[in-house]
């Protein structure tokens, strides 16, 4: 029984791998494809970009990382593999996380709407705030792989004191700090993106209170473009909470057990962050969809044109009867 729901955990694994790196890849290549056409790529098109880009190594990463040590778990307790896979984690993990704030912050300043001075200096600036925004996270981002590549476990064969059989391949155990640091770094973003959240929320109640006051369509552009951004927010700190929180569990164990049930299941919860919300993404935004539906109408084309004549026919005279 064991078996069976570990077997399980690692297909939904596969699968949520295998959709986060079709669906941001998709997204790279949409861009691309539109920026190489009008030799020029909007604000928010850079954002999704680079943001797919990093979601894909961060899955490759992690699929790299889980392949090695089921193949090779005698190299996974060296100091050397270990400050590399930790620093790279922490750099795909922290881009992924800054770049998804950076666009809830550009959809606020974008979309939102007060009489603040300070809100509309920010609104005209909404390009130069994304990129300091960036460029504090990387102030942050340094400040994380110090603390990491100083207190990663220095693991020098059997002369380590941690107990680690690679035959069984039982487990390899880390500090707590690192992943404490690490989740202590996720939740300024987080913060961030919350606090974007609840003033999209105000900015909509506001709104349509005013509305409702001037008895106008509810339907009008600034309404609509509210709660698709409200949507894509919801969305996103939905999952990006539950990824939080698998973080917190984690870096509560001192003991990362590749084979452990338990360590699998937050595995996939984890995954569903950068993978789902990059399909939520596809579908929000009107430029993607519309190429999605394209490529959908192609292949299925293309698989119509490949159906034997025989069972195209009947399927174009099953309705009649």
């Amino acid at each position: 029984m064991k078996a069976i729901i570990q077997d399980t955990l690692l297909i939904i694994l596969g699968m949520e791998i295998i959709i986060g790196s079709l669906g941001n890849g998709f997204i790279i290549l949409v861009n691309i494809l539109d920026w190489d056409k009008r030799k020029k790529i909007s604000s928010l098109d850079k954002i999704f970009t680079a943001l797919a880009i990093s979601r894909l190594a961060f899955l490759w990463s992690l699929f790299l990382f889980l392949l090695v040590s089921e193949l090779y778990p005698s190299l996974m307790i060296t100091e050397k593999v270990l400050k590399i896979t930790s620093i790279f984690w922490t750099l795909t993990n922290h881009f992924n996380i800054w770049l998804s704030t950076c666009l809830s912050i550009f959809y606020f300043l974008k979309i939102a709407n007060f009489s603040n001075s300070i809100f509309l200096y920010l609104k005209w600036r909404v390009r130069k705030v994304v990129s300091v925004t960036l460029l504090v996270s990387l102030l942050f981002l340094f400040i994380n792989i110090i603390f990491i590549n100083s207190y990663v476990i220095r693991i020098d064969g059997y002369k380590t004191n941690l107990s680690y059989s690679s035959n069984s391949n039982d487990y390899v155990q880390f500090s707590r700090f690192p992943l404490l640091t690490n989740t202590m770094f996720t939740l300024i973003p987080f913060t961030v993106s919350l606090t974007t959240f609840l003033l999209l929320i105000f900015s909509l109640w506001r709104h349509v209170k005013n509305m409702q006051l001037n008895v106008k369509d509810s339907r009008d552009p600034s309404t609509t473009a509210h709660k698709k951004a409200l949507k894509m927010v919801i969305t996103f700190l939905f999952l990006y909470t539950i990824f939080f929180l698998v973080l917190v569990i984690q870096s509560w164990k001192n003991e990362i057990q590749h084979k452990n049930l338990f360590n699998l299941l937050l595995d996939d919860i984890a995954i569903a962050f950068p993978s789902g919300h990059s399909c939520v993404l596809i579908l929000g935004n009107t430029k993607l969809r519309q190429a999605f539906l394209s490529m959908m109408w192609w292949l299925r084309c293309r698989l119509s044109d490949a159906e034997p004549p025989i069972f195209r026919l009947c399927r174009e005279l099953s309705p009649i009867f």
